[in-house]
């Protein structure tokens, strides 16, 4: 039987007390440890790996996090290293942060790593900074899940003010800035009385005015550390009364006044969905999106169960008994397969201008064999579903451009032919042209997200590219 340990953070929230009791509720853990009032983040980081684990799985909570489904099934059954759970947002929407899953052998590699100094990543944001790293050497991939949690939902207004000054510092990359800044966009009114859009959007100012954009990671941390000082000064300044203690009554008299509002994530009728992009046409940034939306989507499988289940024809697939679809190329071959094993799905097609495909596709495929010897039978599975679908989709082991050209158009016309009486089961999505949640939210049936649309695969694509144009150098 999995045992799994909740190691529950807080800092005085003014949920701590109602998240405790509903985690113990729903996750059902084995051994509660609490750590309490450690700031900065750093150090609290710091003493959770410190902790002596008896289990297989650790969920890192934080007390900002309320939890309104059953968890532990769902962690019993999974065997990836690490999930993060999609929660809504107070503030942002639909979001991955709060609870964190995590194999005990990731918790014990992070632990043996030495924190990097003058780190403006680790300073901002140290779990993950040091996560990325031990994950990195042992090749493991993080999974995303979604459940029923609140984030930030009923939070004293002192909080309010750190988190929003710690976010405009955390939002001074082109990415994560335009996040805040579509998020805010979507916040009411702050004309009105104070309420908690009000103090955020005076944190994210006051943050702006103090921290230079220059800031070294010491002068950023040493802000951080004095956070707390910052946020009383500023209420006590601008006169502002905070608010009084949170209790589960307090809870369950907001969600009866808002029963009717979406659940991401809901099981219900929801339809399996199935990206029938190629590889390159923004399959990531769709499998984001779904996973934003709600869908628990799976991008590009390579699981022994998936590669034999494919290779023998069978197309009720295991990893849809947990997942709520596919992306990427492993669809392509078996999609009309797929329509009718799940009837009722809904199916993306992603598209992009050719020959911008076809760069790409020859950045991706650069330095990545079909064949090659391996030891380590996770990478031979890998290597077997890699073989297996670029025959099945491409008929080629390696990047031909006439051929892959070819494939493209025929594809595309293919799926078009497959639904051109069936218009509302197919949504063909530009990503690459910016188009995304104004046409994904509603052909799915679900509401925009606040978030900007995930763009994923740029800054690897890169990098891939520099490391072709620098080993041609090289040669």
């Amino acid at each position: 039987m999995t045992k799994i340990d909740l190691v529950f953070r807080q800092i005085d929230e003014r949920t701590r007390d109602v998240s405790l009791e509903l985690a113990r509720k729903h996750i059902r853990p084995d051994a509660v440890h609490i750590i309490d009032d450690v700031r900065p983040f750093t150090e609290c980081v710091n003493q959770m790996l410190r902790i002596d684990h008896d289990c297989d799985y650790v969920v890192y909570l934080d007390a900002d996090c309320l939890i309104l489904e059953e968890m532990r099934e769902f962690i019993e059954q999974t065997d990836a290293a690490y999930v993060d759970a999609y929660v809504t947002d107070r503030f942002r929407g639909r979001l991955h942060c709060g609870v964190h899953i995590t194999r005990i052998d990731l918790v014990r590699a992070m632990a043996a790593i030495d924190p990097p100094l003058d780190d403006l990543k680790y300073v901002l944001r140290p779990e993950s900074r040091l996560r990325n790293l031990a994950m990195k050497p042992l090749r493991m991939s993080k999974q995303f899940r979604n459940f029923d949690i609140l984030h930030d939902y009923f939070q004293y207004y002192r909080h309010v003010f750190m988190k929003y000054a710690l976010r405009e510092l955390r939002s001074r990359t082109q990415v994560q800035l335009k996040r805040l800044s579509s998020a805010m966009k979507h916040w009411p009114d702050i004309s009105g009385p104070v309420d908690d859009y009000v103090i955020a959007q005076h944190a994210v100012r006051y943050a702006r005015e103090h921290v230079s954009k220059n800031a070294s990671a010491a002068e950023t941390h040493a802000f951080i550390e004095n956070l707390p000082q910052h946020a009383e000064r500023e209420l006590t300044r601008l006169g502002i009364e905070e608010k009084d203690a949170f209790t589960l009554a307090d809870l369950e008299s907001w969600l009866e006044r808002n029963d009717q509002r979406h659940v991401y994530g809901s099981a219900g009728d929801k339809p399996k969905v199935f990206g029938l992009g190629l590889s390159r046409t923004g399959t990531r940034s769709l499998t984001a999106g779904l996973q934003m939306l709600g869908w628990d989507t799976s991008h590009y499988p390579i699981d022994e169960d998936t590669y034999t289940e494919l290779a023998y024809g069978q197309y009720d697939l295991t990893l849809l008994k947990y997942h709520d679809g596919l992306t990427d190329i492993t669809t392509v071959p078996y999609y009309q397969q797929l329509d009718k094993q799940y009837p009722g799905s809904k199916f993306v097609l992603t598209v992009r201008d050719r020959e911008s495909w076809l760069r790409s596709c020859q950045n991706h495929w650069f330095n990545r064999p079909a064949f090659k010897h391996t030891d380590d039978p996770d990478e031979e599975t890998h290597l077997l579903m890699r073989q297996l679908l670029r025959a099945a989709v491409y008929g080629c082991y390696n990047y031909q451009p006439e051929r892959f050209s070819w494939v493209y158009d025929k594809h595309v016309a293919e799926v078009k032919a497959y639904f051109r009486d069936r218009p509302d089961d197919l949504l063909i999505l530009n990503i690459c042209e910016g188009e995304g949640f104004d046409k994904l939210a509603p052909f799915m049936g679900v509401p925009k997200p606040a978030e900007p649309f995930p763009h994923k695969g740029n800054i690897m694509s890169q990098r891939v590219e520099a490391a072709r144009i620098a080993a041609k150098v090289a040669e």
